[in-house]
């Protein structure tokens, strides 16, 4: 399940839905994805599909973490990202590879305290986890030259594009029933919005649980 032939078809694949940035197909083929899943599932990690993390939580499938990861780094080297919705801390370990920072905040403590020890038994030392409401984002920190969102909203909450650099891109799913990939960038005070392509995802919802 975690053979090198098994996870090249996995970058393959990814090649020719149209990821085409050799930094992140690198990550993708050599970050063991069943570390971050149950035991039960590892043998689905290198599938391109969304798994079951718990807390009615998914682990998104490799494509989108990579689609996403693409256009946050199309601007150019990134130092210092942040993460909204850290899950199982895939996604995190992914950016943890591809940019000089991450600060990633997660609403669910037991997501983010499982993400941690994944996180250090990978040895990524480049990685702050916050157990916050997401939608506050991490404004003593502020502000990030990327900001990447792993839910679905209706609206960009204000306090990451209050957060997010001059020059910064912010990539989140946006919608609820029908929701779309999409592409802000800050150009001083104004923002640029581009929607790209459809996608699913679970909802941003505020609060924590503890």
């Amino acid at each position: 399940m975690t053979s090198q032939r098994t996870r090249e078809r996995l970058v393959q694949r990814l090649r020719e839905e149209g990821v085409s940035d050799a930094r992140v197909l690198e990550v993708i083929r050599s970050l063991p994805r069943h570390l971050f899943v149950d035991e039960a599932l590892a043998h689905r990690a290198y599938e391109d599909t969304a798994l079951p993390i718990g807390h009615n939580q998914t682990l998104s499938q490799p494509y989108t973490v990579a689609r996403m990861s693409q256009l946050l780094l199309a601007g150019g080297p990134l130092d210092k990202v942040l993460e909204i919705g850290t899950g199982s801390g895939y996604q995190t370990a992914v950016l943890a590879r591809l940019v000089e920072r991450v600060f990633s905040v997660e609403r669910i403590q037991h997501l983010q305290e499982r993400a941690r020890e994944r996180l250090q038994t990978l040895d990524l030392r480049n990685v702050v986890l916050r157990w916050g409401d997401g939608h506050e984002g991490w404004a003593a920190l502020a502000p990030y030259h990327g900001i990447l969102v792993t839910a679905a909203a209706r609206e960009v909450p204000r306090a990451l594009l209050e957060q997010l650099a001059p020059g910064g891109r912010l990539v989140m799913p946006f919608g609820e029933q029908t929701q779309q990939l999409l592409l802000i960038t800050r150009e001083g005070s104004h923002f640029s919005h581009q929607l790209l392509e459809p996608v699913r995802f679970v909802p941003l919802l505020e609060g924590v649980v503890g």
